[in-house]
C-alpha cells in the first residue's frame, strides 16, 4: 500500500497540470468538408460495429465467468473439440471477422478514392501549400497571391498559444479547392482535422488533395510530421468565408501587395531608425525561427548572428549570404524578399545585439547586389 500511495502521489500532479490543456472530446471534431463528412461516416460505421462486437464479447466473457466458475462445481468439457461447433468454429469465426472487415473496407475504399481523386471536370481553386522550417507558405495560384503563415507568441495568441498564426489560410466555402503539397526543406504534413485529410509535404515532389468547405468558421490544425526543433511551432489556421468575403479579401491583399512593392521600389533614402524598426519586424518573422530573437542561433545547424563574422564583417559578403544562401548548410536564399525587406533585415542584424557596426543599408544597394 505505501508503494501504491507513492505512485499515486507521483502521477496525480501530472494529471492535474494546468499547463497541459488538451482539446478533450469523445469523438472526431464535426467535419466541415465533403470529404471530411465521408471519412466521418466510415468512422461511425466502424465504431458502431466495434461497439456491438465489444458488447457481445464482454457479455459472453461475463456469462462464462459467472456460470463456468469452479466454485459452482463446473467441470470443463474435455470433448468440446469433438462437437460440431468445436470443429467448425475455426472456420465460422474467421469468416465472420473477414465479413466485418470487408464491410468496413468497402466503404473505406470508396472514401479514399474520393479523397485522392481530384475532380478534373470542374473549375478548381488551386492553393499550393509549401512547408518550411518552421512556417507555412500558401500560394493562391489563380490570384497571384502568396501568404506566409507563422506562429505568434503567447502574448498575441492568448488561449490559442501554438495554435494561432499571424496570417491565416483564407478559403471560400462552396468551392472545390485543390491543394498542391510540397516542401522547401524536410518532410512536413498538412493536417486540419475538420477538413478531413492529412497529406505529407515532401521536398522535390508535389502531391494533390482537394476539399470543398461547407461551413464558415475558423479551424485549427498543425504540422503532423516531426520536422525539427520547432515542429510544434507550425500551426495551421484555416478561415472559411463566403465567396463574396473571399473576393473582398483577395482584392485587399492585392492592394497591400502593390503598396508594398511601390514602397520597396521607391528611391527614398531611409533613415537608420526607420530601417531598424522595419528590420526588427522582418527579422522576427522571417529569420527568428532559426537564428532566434536574440541572435544566439541554434548551433550547429543555425549559427549565432550575435558577434558573428558575417554580421560584423564585410557588408558585401553579408548581402551575398542573405540573397544567395550557403550551399551545404541550412541557410537558404532569401532573394524572394524585396529590396526594402532585405535592406532592413541586414541593417538590423549589423546593429542589434551589440553588433554596433553603424552600417545603414539602402534598398538601392540591395538592388545592385542582386
Amino acid at each position: 500500500m505505501p508503494a501504491l500511495r507513492r505512485a499515486f502521489s507521483l502521477f496525480l500532479p501530472l494529471g492535474l497540470a494546468g499547463t497541459a490543456n488538451a482539446e478533450l472530446g469523445v469523438n472526431f471534431p464535426p467535419p466541415v468538408s465533403t470529404v471530411g463528412q465521408e471519412i466521418y461516416k466510415v468512422h461511425m460505421v466502424t465504431m458502431g460495429i466495434a461497439t456491438v462486437l465489444l458488447v457481445l464479447v464482454f457479455a459472453f466473457v461475463i456469462y462464462s465467468l459467472i456460470h463456468h466458475r469452479k466454485s459452482r462445481g463446473y467441470v470443463a468439457d474435455q470433448h468440446f473439440h469433438e462437437t460440431w461447433f468445436g470443429n467448425w468454429s475455426w472456420v465460422i469465426v474467421p469468416v465472420l471477422v473477414l465479413g466485418v472487415d470487408l464491410t468496413i473496407a468497402g466503404s473505406a475504399e470508396k472514401t479514399l478514392e474520393a479523397i485522392w481523386t481530384v475532380p478534373k471536370d470542374q473549375k478548381l481553386l488551386d492553393v499550393k501549400v509549401i512547408g518550411h522550417q518552421w512556417w507555412w507558405e500558401y500560394q493562391y495560384l489563380d490570384h497571384d497571391l502568396k501568404v506566409e503563415s507563422r506562429f505568434v507568441d503567447k502574448d498575441k495568441a492568448g488561449e490559442h498559444y501554438l495554435r494561432e498564426v499571424d496570417h491565416r489560410l483564407v478559403l471560400p466555402t462552396g468551392t472545390k479547392i485543390r491543394f498542391l503539397h510540397t516542401s522547401a526543406d524536410v518532410i512536413h504534413a498538412f493536417w486540419v482535422p475538420e477538413i478531413g485529410f492529412k497529406r505529407d509535404a515532401i521536398p522535390g515532389y508535389v502531391t494533390e488533395t482537394w476539399a470543398e468547405l461547407t461551413k464558415e468558421g475558423v479551424f485549427r490544425g498543425q504540422c503532423a510530421e516531426l520536422c525539427g526543433t520547432w515542429h510544434a511551432r507550425m500551426p495551421i489556421v484555416v478561415e472559411a468565408v463566403s465567396p463574396q468575403r473571399f473576393a473582398d479579401w483577395v482584392r485587399d491583399q492585392r492592394s497591400l501587395k502593390l503598396a508594398a512593392a511601390a514602397e520597396a521600389s521607391s528611391d527614398k533614402a531611409w533613415s537608420k531608425d526607420e530601417l531598424l524598426a522595419k528590420g526588427e519586424e522582418y527579422y522576427v518573422t522571417k529569420c527568428g525561427a532559426c537564428h532566434q530573437a536574440g541572435g544566439e542561433g541554434l548551433p550547429p545547424a543555425f549559427p549565432a548572428l550575435k558577434g558573428s563574422k558575417v554580421a560584423t564583417g564585410p557588408l558585401g559578403e553579408h548581402l551575398s549570404v542573405v540573397l544567395n544562401g550557403r550551399q551545404g548548410t541550412a541557410m537558404q536564399a532569401f532573394n524572394s524578399l524585396n529590396d526594402l525587406e532585405i535592406a532592413a533585415i541586414v541593417t538590423y542584424e549589423r546593429n542589434a545585439w551589440g553588433n554596433n557596426t553603424g552600417d545603414v543599408v539602402q534598398p538601392a544597394q540591395v538592388k545592385a547586389a542582386r
